[in-house]
């Protein structure tokens, strides 16, 4: 008996619509394309208020804390910010400091970014990829940074952004496959 692999998307965008939201919706529906799994989204703009108010773990509200719990077993992330003075948004680093630092090992993570132009493009490998690297998270080598002349409309609209989102996907797909393997081991192992 197979398991589908579990995938976490995070959005990070702290209004609504949110071009954050809909790259992070487009990737998950390109990997819907190639690999059946159960998805658990993670929308910060319902929860900021909420989030940000809390500094304990214990203080977390369930759902919340469900949230966390989500992360933590997620067999692949699909982590996504829109680039605020450099960086991903504050609420979306405190999201993940709630996440045990040994919970994200070897966990594949996807890394999605929008902002206003191209000059914030390489937010993905010097904010990212610092932050996952600290949980020991595998971080895949590509990115889907996109800015906002690639909407229109809060829709992808940029048929080179529609290509990098699938490129993006299909080389994640091994990372899926072989977490699955690995579930999929541990649940024969189990039984």
């Amino acid at each position: 008996m197979s398991n589908k692999p579990k995938i976490v998307a995070v959005s990070g965008g702290l209004y609504k619509p949110s071009r954050t939201r809909v790259l992070v919706d487009e990737i998950v529906a390109s990997l819907g394309q190639q690999v059946q799994f159960d998805l658990h989204v993670i929308e910060l703009a319902d929860i900021a208020a909420e989030l940000g108010s809390v500094v304990n773990p214990a203080d977390l509200p369930p759902h919340i804390a469900a949230h966390i719990r989500a992360i933590e077993n997620a067999d692949f992330l699909v982590v996504g910010s829109p680039v605020y003075r450099a960086t991903f948004t504050g609420l979306f680093k405190h999201l993940f400091d709630f996440v045990h630092h040994e919970a994200l090992i070897d966990v594949p993570v996807l890394f999605a970014a929008t902002g206003g132009s191209e000059r914030h493009a390489l937010v993905i490998d010097h904010q990212f990829r610092p932050l996952f690297s600290f949980f020991q998270a595998l971080t895949l080598p590509i990115g889907v940074y996109a800015s906002e002349a690639d909407f229109s409309n809060y829709r992808v609209s940029s048929e080179l952004l529609k290509a990098r989102i699938e490129l993006a996907t299909r080389r994640a797909l091994p990372f899926i496959q072989k977490r699955q393997a690995i579930g999929d081991a541990e649940t024969r192992a189990a039984a």
